[in-house]
């Protein structure tokens, strides 16, 4: 009787891990390919691009990061691009960085820099940083970056542009890490990577939901329509992910994913502040409307039901030396894992990514959707005031 329950118990773990598997195999050829396949079609030329290059505002927030301005902004001004200007909202007159853009603005005329003032409360200073730039801009087109990343070409503004159709309002571009030593640089860049084939890949099937503020566009005209953060200013988050989620649609927003007009960052030095901007956007991620989040939520838990089932039935098989099943449930997992490895390494070749996947794939398969449940329960059973505006 034993024998046929663990022999009953092998044969439904088994069924499940074959239906997880199919699940799987969709989001990866259905989803997570997208990246491959439009970089694919823009090289055969069967994309529509504009040939106009509209005049570009580019905004960046920086606070304290004296350092990263200097290593990075050079590139962003010297991009071979007919007209833009730069806009740099420091978080004080009285900082690094002002001294710095002050000298800078004598050798680049484009280039413009102002400041928040101590006193502000009544928003995060991120968002507002960022609505004065706005404000500020002279262009109708504004492309959002972060002090810390450094555009991989002097094309960068060229490619975003190439975007800008009448009928577009929004355009998501990809950004990640250089290559870095040690555990926490490969699982942030694994990480950065993933995410970006979700929320890109979404976007690419005519279903954006979100964006991230590192490599992104949109007109000055979506911003004053949707009254800039309005619809979350009690939050310290959601200048990007929140405000894209409100504004794009099908119709109205483009991706650009040429590996050109990708920015990149360092690896991030410690865990806890990797965690914390992980934590920051799981914060958020619950307002965004739409089922895209609910459809990766079920990928993300499908991922860990599927290696529970098949190394279940593998387990139960083998202790009754039930072999086919073993042998069944361990092919499962052999064709899970190349098809992954397949995708998410031609991803990372499309993309220039200082990365491949290979044997530390199925860890990092595993070890991103437990990470996520940690950021989530963080997020419910925590300090709600740390999401906040201070």
């Amino acid at each position: 009787m034993e024998a046929i329950t663990t022999s009953s118990l092998a044969g439904a773990l088994l069924t499940a891990a074959a239906i997880l598997f199919t699940v799987q195999a969709l989001y990866y050829l259905l989803l997570y390919n997208r990246i491959i396949r439009r970089n694919r079609a823009a090289q055969r030329g069967e994309l529509h691009f504009t040939a106009e290059q509209a005049p570009i505002s580019v905004i960046i927030y920086a606070r304290d990061e004296a350092e990263n301005l200097r290593r990075n902004l050079p590139a962003v001004l010297a991009q071979d691009y007919p007209q833009f200007e730069v806009i740099v909202i420091t978080d004080s007159d009285k900082d690094e960085c002002a001294d710095y853009l002050t000298q800078l603005e004598g050798q680049y005329p484009n280039l413009y820099h102002s400041f928040i003032p101590d006193s502000s409360r009544y928003i995060s200073r991120k968002k507002l940083a960022v609505t004065l730039g706005i404000r500020a801009s002279k262009y109708d087109w504004m492309v959002l970056t972060e002090p810390e990343c450094l555009p991989q070409s002097n094309r960068w503004l060229q490619l975003l542009a190439r975007n800008f159709t009448t009928r577009t309002q929004v355009v998501l571009g990809y950004s990640g890490y250089d290559r870095g030593r040690g555990w926490l640089a490969r699982n942030a860049a694994f990480d950065a990577l993933f995410s970006a084939m979700r929320y890109l890949g979404w976007a690419l099937a005519r279903s954006p939901y979100m964006g991230i503020g590192r490599n992104l566009a949109y007109r000055k005209e979506a911003f004053y329509a949707h009254k800039g953060f309005s619809a979350h200013l009690n939050l310290l988050r959601g200048d990007d992910d929140l405000f894209v989620n409100g504004i794009a649609d099908a119709e109205n927003t483009r991706v650009e994913t040429d590996p050109d007009a990708a920015v990149r960052r360092r690896p991030p030095f410690r865990a806890k502040e990797w965690r914390e901007e992980k934590t920051g956007y799981a914060s958020t991620a619950p307002l965004c409307r739409g089922l895209q989040r609910y459809f990766s939520g079920f990928e993300t838990f499908s991922r860990l039901a599927f290696h529970a089932a098949w190394a279940g039935a593998c387990v139960a098989a083998i202790v009754h030396a039930h072999w086919l099943t073993a042998a069944l449930a361990l092919l499962l997992f052999l064709l899970r894992f190349a098809l992954q490895a397949g995708v998410i390494n031609c991803t990372a070749r499309t993309l220039r990514e200082p990365y491949r996947y290979r044997l530390t794939l199925p860890l990092f398969d595993l070890l991103q959707p437990l990470q996520a449940l940690r950021r989530r329960l963080h997020c419910l059973l925590g300090n709600k005031s740390e999401f906040l505006r201070k």
